[in-house]
């Protein structure tokens, strides 16, 4: 595989969207001329991407609990990134490899990647494909994973959205249709249980200014369960009338209100401060290898992983 950062930029009426070979990221989100997500200056900044900006994270999505797991009598210890736990597939995850890029067309880019056997810690080789597709306006991941042995997979996109490119997000409003989360502890590991948000600060499910629902500014980074909806599982408004909405097959989504950020040569303009950018990851529960209610992630050949997610940006 060639060390060459390749791109494609996808166009479809008033909207651009670049994509990068480096973690299968989106760099650019560009809607009437306007950038919408956070990125790098420089591709080659992708190479050391610490807060994942616009990459694909796995195999496995999110923390897992002192990186490591038991499957079948075995256990298997992961690489350790956050702490003592695996976070986001590991320091040499999915975000942090040049994939193959196929640009088929305007409207389409396809990623491919091999992790061979014990990469990062995890059994069996998987060969993954991130197929992109832009429709009037609305990206389109299709996540397919296929193994050769039973190994646990759990994707996701890992987008900081911004819909004005002002410094702070906290005057976009959010909803998203979820009756329950996932707590946690202080080190962000579930605690195992599955709450209601009703009367908490976690109630999006009508529309929710963030600097009215978080005033202290202590942020979010949770993931929130999903109802199960015709509609978008996630609205959310900018006050210049910008929109953007969020449909997937998976079960959870992590909201990150991007407390964490720091500066790095941001390529809108925009700072990778505090709150520069949002989160909104479709995914598997976290932690689900250590809590047997949260649903299996486990991958089989004879049952590959497939994950779709659709996000719109538009003028309302």
């Amino acid at each position: 595989m060639s060390d060459l950062i390749k791109h494609h930029v996808l166009k479809d009426a008033d909207t651009e969207i670049t994509v990068l070979s480096m973690g299968a990221a989106v760099k650019e989100w560009r809607v009437d001329g306007q950038n919408c997500v956070l990125g790098f200056a420089d591709p080659e900044s992708y190479r050391h991407n610490a807060h994942f900006l616009g990459a694909v994270v796995g195999r496995v999505a999110n923390r897992t609990a002192q990186s490591t797991f038991d499957l079948d009598g075995t256990s298997w210890p992961l690489v350790p990134n956050d702490g003592p736990h695996h976070l986001h597939g590991g320091p040499g995850g999915l975000s942090q490899i040049n994939w193959d890029l196929d640009a088929v067309s305007d409207r389409e880019v396809i990623l491919r990647h091999t992790s061979p056997h014990l990469d990062q810690g995890y059994p069996g080789e998987a060969r993954i494909e991130v197929r992109m597709t832009l429709k009037e306006g609305a990206l389109t991941w299709d996540m397919h994973v296929e193994v050769d042995q039973i190994t646990p997979i759990n994707l996701a996109q890992h987008l900081y959205f911004n819909l004005t490119g002002d410094a702070d997000i906290r005057d976009h409003s959010l909803q998203i249709s979820a009756q329950y989360i996932t707590p946690t502890g202080a080190d962000l590991i579930p605690t195992g249980d599955i709450s209601p948000v009703d009367g908490t600060r976690y109630d999006f499910r009508k529309p929710q200014m963030l600097s009215e629902i978080d005033p202290d500014r202590a942020g979010y980074d949770l993931n929130f369960a999903l109802d199960k909806t015709s509609g978008p599982n996630v609205v959310l408004s900018a006050p210049n009338g910008k929109e953007l909405r969020l449909w997937t097959n998976r079960p959870g989504l992590q909201f990150y209100s991007g407390a964490g950020l720091s500066a790095q040569a941001p390529s809108s303009g925009v700072a990778h401060t505090p709150f520069a950018g949002l989160c909104l990851e479709a995914q598997d529960f976290p932690d689900a290898l250590h809590q047997p209610s949260f649903g299996s992630i486990l991958c089989r050949p004879d049952a590959p992983y497939h994950q779709r997610t659709t996000i719109d940006i538009r003028q309302t």
